[in-house]
């Protein structure tokens, strides 16, 4: 499990971090909401722990920014900040869990464990726009119209569509869809044919396109260009 800790007092951060390592964790820390944003939208990630009160931009900022990009991966808050109506705040604006501190390191251990457990069970219907993927009939439509692809072509769709508002990097597909322990020159040509495959057969007439290539990064599946 891959947890990216966003805490910008070093004490706090490098107890997560050390706790959270002892426990099997891997774990990521950013010290700021920028350098957190970005992880978040780059890495393959299990579990975000946000802390709010970061400098330049508070963490709420950062949650609804990640959320309006569609980041799914769950997202506990991890704050000083005791009130009800921060408790209120933060769940409604995308957290999937909120913790105040100081707090036993085991109800953290515990409610990531919660966490995780509902994010587990993927759903049958992968949206984007017009474009529906059923993971059970293993079936694409987009506008209504079928769309017919191959054994990898679905399995890189889903992918996708499981990140979808977030960049994937080709050594991410190398390692989760092509199950490669290294990319070679040859398996990055690989992929780059099956994005290009994959896209024609989605951008069908009149629809908008949706998977992007983010140069000398990786691909974004989202409705409008990065």
């Amino acid at each position: 499990m891959r947890v990216l800790v966003i805490e910008d007092e070093p004490k706090v951060a490098a107890g997560l971090r050390d706790g959270l390592q002892g426990e099997g964790y891997d774990v990521i820390v950013e010290a700021t909401a920028e350098g957190g944003f970005y992880r978040a939208t780059t890495e393959e990630l299990d579990l975000v722990l946000l802390d709010l009160g970061l400098p330049a931009r508070d963490g709420l900022e950062i949650l609804r920014a990640l959320r309006e990009r569609g980041l799914k991966t769950p997202i506990l808050i991890v704050t000083a900040r005791d009130a009800a109506e921060d408790r209120v705040l933060g769940l409604d604006s995308g957290a999937d869990d909120y913790l105040v501190k100081p707090f036993a390191f085991e109800e953290l251990l515990a409610r990531m464990r919660a966490v995780l457990r509902r994010g587990a069970a993927d759903p049958r219907l992968l949206m984007l726009d017009d474009l529906a993927l059923d993971v059970h009939e293993r079936t694409v439509t987009r506008a209504g119209v079928r769309i017919e692809l191959t054994v990898r072509e679905f399995e890189l769709l889903q992918y996708l569509m499981k990140r979808q508002g977030q960049i994937v990097s080709r050594d991410a597909l190398t390692a989760d869809v092509w199950r490669e322990s290294a990319r070679s020159t040859t398996l990055s040509n690989v992929i780059d044919v099956h994005i290009a495959r994959l896209r024609r057969k989605l951008d069908v007439a009149a629809s908008a396109p949706l998977v992007h290539t983010v140069r000398g990064v990786g691909f974004l599946l989202r409705k409008e260009a990065p």
